[in-house]
C-alpha cells in the first residue's frame, strides 16, 4: 500500500540545473535492457497499491501536477479563457469540503504563443504560470535561428515556461554534440524561465536513444525532460518514462541537479496518472512528487479525476451516515 508523504504542493523551484559539460563517455554508458524495464513497469503498477484512504490525496496531487493544455488547431480566445477559469477552480468546492481537501488549482496552463496574452490576462489575479509550446512545435524542423528566436518572442509575451522540441535526427543519427549545443541554445534563451524539452520519444526508435537524450538534454540545462508533444503515433508509456526517470535519478546522484519529468500525451484516466506518480515516488522519491519537479500535460485527464473525486465524496458521506 503507499500513502501519500506530507509534501507540499506549492514548494518553489529549488537547486536549479545550471547544466554540465558534455560528457560522451557518460553517454556511451548509458544502456537499456527492454525485457527488464517491462518486468520493472509490470512490478509496479501490478504490486503498488494506492491505500484507499488515501485516495483522494493522491488525486488532489494529480489535479496540483497538470499543466492544462489545450494545443488544437481550431484554438480561440474563448476556449483559453474557459480553461483558464477551469485551471482556477478544477475541483468544486462542495467536494474539496466533503472530502477535507484544501482548495486546489493546476501547475500551469500550456497554449501555443498566438494565445500567451489572452491567458495572461485571463490569470491575471492568480499565480498559475502560462507556458508555451515553442521551437517549431510539434516537429521542430523550422531552422534553428527561428527556433530560437520563437523562444525569445514568447518570453517578450510572458510566458514564463517555455516547452521546446528537439531535432529528433540529432538524436537518431547520434549527432550528440550538436543536441547539446541546440539545447544550450534553447536555455540560454530561455534565460530565468522553466525550460521543459520534449524528447517526442515515440520518435526515437529505442529506449536506448531515449535514455541519451535524456542526458545530454539535462547536461545542456534543462529544467525538465518530457516525454512527447501528444501529437505523435506513440506518446507517453511507463517503460519510457522508467528510463527518463531512471536518466534523471542518475544525473542528480553524479551531479546534485534535480530536474523535473513531464509525462504527456495519451494520459486521459486518473488510473493512468496514478501509475505515473507511483513510479516517480518509487523511482525518484517524494521530493519529485510536487509540481516543481513533476507534470502531466493533459487536456482531458482533470475531467476523470473531478469524477473520481466526487465519486469519493459521496462514498465519503454515506460512510459517515450524511
Amino acid at each position: 500500500m503507499i500513502v501519500p508523504d506530507a509534501v507540499s504542493v506549492n514548494a518553489e523551484f529549488q537547486d536549479r540545473n545550471s547544466g554540465v559539460p558534455l560528457d560522451l563517455l557518460w553517454l556511451r554508458s548509458l544502456q537499456a535492457n527492454p525485457p527488464a524495464i517491462e518486468r520493472r513497469v509490470l512490478s509496479l503498477i501490478n504490486r503498488r497499491t494506492i491505500q484507499k484512504s488515501c485516495e483522494a490525496e493522491w488525486l488532489a496531487k494529480i489535479v496540483s501536477c497538470i499543466d492544462l493544455t489545450t494545443l488544437s488547431g481550431d484554438d480561440t480566445s474563448s476556449r483559453v479563457r474557459q480553461l483558464c477559469s477551469k485551471a482556477q477552480e478544477p475541483i468544486r468546492d462542495d467536494i474539496l469540503n466533503a472530502l477535507g481537501l484544501p482548495k486546489l488549482s493546476v501547475a500551469a496552463i500550456c497554449v501555443y504563443h498566438e494565445l500567451i496574452v489572452t491567458a495572461i490576462a485571463s490569470l491575471t489575479q492568480t499565480q498559475i504560470p502560462v507556458a508555451v509550446v515553442s521551437t517549431g512545435f510539434p516537429a521542430g524542423l523550422s531552422p534553428l535561428p527561428l527556433r530560437v528566436e520563437e523562444i525569445k518572442h514568447s518570453i517578450e509575451a510572458g510566458a514564463e515556461e517555455i516547452d521546446v522540441v528537439i531535432s529528433r535526427r540529432l538524436v537518431l543519427e547520434g549527432k550528440w554534440t550538436q543536441l547539446f549545443e541546440e539545447v544550450q541554445q534553447f536555455r540560454e534563451a530561455s534565460k530565468d524561465k522553466i525550460l521543459k524539452v520534449i524528447l517526442a520519444t515515440g520518435e526515437l526508435a529505442t529506449l536506448k536513444n531515449v535514455g541519451r537524450a535524456s542526458l545530454v538534454s539535462m547536461m545542456a540545462g534543462t529544467d525538465f525532460i518530457k516525454t512527447s508533444t501528444g501529437k505523435e503515433t506513440t506518446n507517453a508509456t511507463l517503460p519510457v518514462s522508467l528510463v527518463m526517470v531512471r536518466a534523471i535519478r542518475d544525473y542528480f546522484d553524479r551531479t546534485g541537479f534535480r530536474v523535473g519529468f513531464k509525462a504527456a500525451g495519451g494520459i486521459s484516466t486518473s488510473r493512468d496518472a496514478l501509475n505515473y506518480l507511483i513510479l516517480v515516488k518509487e523511482e525518484l522519491g517524494p521530493t519529485w512528487l510536487k509540481p516543481n519537479l513533476f507534470r502531466f500535460g493533459a487536456s482531458s485527464l482533470l475531467a476523470d479525476v473531478e469524477r473520481q473525486l466526487e465519486y469519493n465524496a459521496i462514498s465519503h458521506c454515506n460512510i459517515n451516515g450524511n
